[in-house]
Formats: C-alpha cells, sequence, structure tokens
C-alpha cells in the first residue's frame, strides 16, 4: 500500500498536477478557486494543482453593486476589477481565460472554450469542474460588456442620460433590482425625479416573502423620494419630442394612467440559467442543474458526476439567489473538490460540506437605508445598510470576505 500512495504522489507533481476548470469568475468561481488554493498550500502536505478560470468578462464585477455603478461615474470605475489586478490570484498555478465555455464531455473530461477577442475554440481537458456561470441577465440589471472599458462607456452613457432628464426617470420593475436601481438613481441625483411603477399591488411579489416585508421595501422606497406606482403594469412607451425639441418617452400603463418620461429602464429581469454548455441530463426542466448537497452534479447518467460541481445561482436549490450563497457555495466546493483529492493522494474517505435547504432570506438597500429578512425577522435602518452593505453596495464585504487582497495571513 506504502508504495502505491508514493507512486499516486509522484503522479501529481508541478509537472502534472489536478487541472481544475472553473466556469464563472464572479463570486461562487472566484470562493471555489481561493478556498481550494488555501487548502491545497498547506505545508503539511501541499498537493500541485492547476486552475483555469474562464469568464466572458476580462474583470470582476460586483453584480449587486449594478444600481449604484449604474448612477455614480466615480462607482462604476471600483465596481470591475481587472482579473490581473486580483492580488490572491496572481500566481502560477492560476490563469484567467476571457471567453466562454461552450460545451463541457463529462465522459472525456474535455470542455470546449470559446476565447475572446477572436472567437478562437479549444479544448481544455480538466480533473475537477465547477460551473458557476450565474444567470443571464438582462441590461441594466447588469452591464452587457465584456470589457472593463465598453462597461465603463456602457455606464457613462446611461450616467449621462439620466442627469440631462427634464421629465421623471421610469423605472419598470418593483422587485429587488428595481427597487434598489430607483433608490440610488436619487440618492447620487437628488435633483432628478424618480418613479418607479410595478404591475403588482406589493413590491417584491415574485420573491417567496411575507407582507410585511413588502410593505416595510414601499415604505423605505418612498422615504428614499422615490414615487411609487403599484397596479401599474407598462403597456407601451412612445418617443416623441419635447418643447425645446429633446427626446422623451409618452408611457401609457394597462390601467389608462399616462405620463412623459426623459428614460424608461426596465428593470425586470428575465434571468435564465446560462447552463446550455452542461450535458442535459444534468439539468432540471428550467435549465438548473440538478446538484447533491455536496454540490456535485446529481446525475446516474453523467460519467464522474462526483468530479463535476456547481454553485452560484445556476443551481436548483432552495431559497431566493444570493451573492452570499454563491460564495458559501463556492467555498464549499473547494472544500469538497480538496476532500476527492486526498482520498486519491493518501486513501481517506471524503468527508464532505454539505449545503442546508435555504429559507426565504434577503437583504435588500434602499437608499440611505436597508432592510434585511431572515430567522430574526425584519430589521430596517441606516445601521443595518452599515451591517449589510456599507457605502459601497457590499463591495469591501465581498473583496475582504474572499480575500481578494490577498491580505489575510
Amino acid at each position: 500500500m506504502a508504495s502505491n500512495l508514493t507512486n499516486v504522489n509522484a503522479a501529481r507533481s508541478e509537472a502534472n498536477p489536478y487541472r481544475v476548470l472553473i466556469a464563472g469568475g464572479c463570486y461562487g468561481g472566484l470562493a471555489a478557486a481561493i478556498n481550494l488554493l488555501e487548502k491545497c498550500d498547506t505545508i503539511e502536505s501541499p498537493i500541485p494543482v492547476d486552475i483555469t478560470i474562464v469568464d466572458e468578462r476580462d474583470g470582476f464585477y460586483h453584480v449587486i453593486g449594478s444600481p449604484l455603478a449604474l448612477a455614480s461615474a466615480s462607482y462604476s470605475e471600483k465596481a470591475w476589477v481587472y482579473y490581473k489586478n486580483i492580488p490572491i490570484l496572481q500566481r502560477p498555478d492560476v490563469r484567467f481565460v476571457h471567453g466562454t465555455v461552450s460545451k463541457v464531455d463529462p465522459e472525456t473530461k474535455t470542455a470546449t472554450i470559446i476565447e475572446q477577442p477572436n472567437q478562437e475554440e479549444r479544448a481544455e481537458a480538466y480533473d475537477f469542474f465547477v460551473a458557476a456561470t450565474g444567470l443571464r441577465r438582462v441590461w441594466p440589471v447588469v452591464p452587457q460588456s465584456a470589457r472593463r472599458e465598453d462597461y465603463l462607456e456602457e455606464a457613462r452613457r446611461h450616467i449621462s442620460a439620466v442627469s440631462k432628464s427634464t421629465a421623471p426617470v421610469l423605472i419598470v420593475g418593483g422587485g429587488a433590482v428595481g427597487i434598489e436601481m430607483a433608490a440610488e438613481l436619487k440618492e447620487v441625483q437628488p435633483n432628478v425625479k424618480v418613479t418607479l411603477a410595478h404591475s403588482r399591488s406589493k413590491l417584491l411579489s415574485a420573491e417567496p416573502l411575507p407582507d410585511n416585508v413588502k410593505d416595510c421595501a414601499l415604505d423605505l422606497t418612498r422615504e428614499a423620494g422615490v414615487e411609487v406606482l403599484l397596479n401599474h403594469r407598462l403597456k407601451s412607451q412612445t418617443p416623441v419630442k419635447n418643447e425645446d425639441g429633446t427626446e422623451v418617452f409618452e408611457v401609457e400603463f394597462e390601467n389608462g394612467h399616462k405620463m412623459i418620461a426623459s428614460l424608461v429602464v426596465m428593470a425586470i429581469s428575465r434571468s435564465v440559467p446560462t447552463s446550455t454548455y452542461l450535458p442535459s441530463e444534468t439539468l432540471s426542466e428550467q435549465g438548473y442543474v440538478n446538484i447533491r448537497p455536496s454540490l456535485q452534479f446529481k446525475s446516474d447518467k453523467i460519467r464522474d458526476s462526483t468530479k463535476h460541481f456547481a454553485v452560484g445561482d445556476m443551481i436548483n436549490w432552495s431559497g431566493i439567489k444570493r451573492c452570499g450563497g454563491a460564495m458559501h457555495q463556492g467555498k464549499y466546493a473547494g472544500l469538497n473538490i480538496h476532500q476527492l483529492m486526498l482520498q486519491e493522494i493518501q486513501g481517506k474517505e471524503p468527508v464532505f460540506n454539505e449545503i442546508a435547504e435555504v429559507p426565504p432570506m434577503i437583504g435588500l438597500a434602499v437608499g440611505k437605508n436597508a432592510l434585511s429578512y431572515g430567522s430574526d425577522g425584519v430589521n430596517h435602518g441606516k445601521q443595518v445598510m452599515e451591517w449589510f452593505f456599507e457605502e459601497d453596495l457590499g463591495f469591501r464585504i465581498v473583496w475582504d470576505h474572499l480575500n481578494l487582497g490577498g491580505t489575510k495571513a
């Protein structure tokens, strides 16, 4: 037995490390990489790895900061960080690929990658795979640009259009994104009139939350200076010329109410899983990845399904999709991959970290205030804003939680 273990160890060297491919370089994907590296770096039993992270963006984008990134030019600069500028991952055994994974073949443990900017297609072999590409979200829920410089221009145009508005800016959609976007616009540009229209009788109507949470969201939105129109489903928006020659929109709702808006912003996410590159046997009818509590693929039809993981918004699991949940799942995926490596190298039976069922919970930033809902009920106010988001919609909290700056001992 000893000689066999020695041979296994010899097979895994700096010249032949474990190859880990991670599709998606946001919260879940980065958490998986960082936690796996921390375990593999242990002095007692270091394990050689080679991690490839593929993302369609050229940097880490703080998605939950979008409402502020599209309201503040200075914040938009902060919210997108080139991968080459993330200190913790600047090491020889980590590389970033600007591109997309178009196909994963678990049978051969090979993924097809289309690299940017030349759309070059190539195959990438792996020993472990992590799907962390999240959901496909529309503008302006998230910027659509794949390069930081294009994103900054995208944000600049939007901010400029808002600042020049002579009539109200209309935000359509009273979910979390619409509420936060309306409140951030009003907070950053207080002279602009902001109206939020929602088709239902309560905000956050699509979320499994109690009415007192939804009522609190309404109160805070109005307190932020945003006019809220409930039971207002958008029927049409028609470009017309204002008296001064500027273009505005004549908006009509299905209840007959009409208004003039300088800008109409559709904050209805229509999010869909980005799982088309995975075998259909791994997916639910809605396209979410079926997983075990260990984050491994849940499919008896997939070869080596235990070496394939999925984390974040694209998994078929309970709970409201949240940044914190994605980072937690990414951490567990990284730790569980390390357990499988130890099993192969040392013959140890793996002890997996498993996620539990997640009850409805939410943190919502609304201007200077925030609300939270979880096991301790509803809380709201400036202190909740400080706890959950601070002054930058959680950027510093996420950066330090993932140790992206590489400052922890």
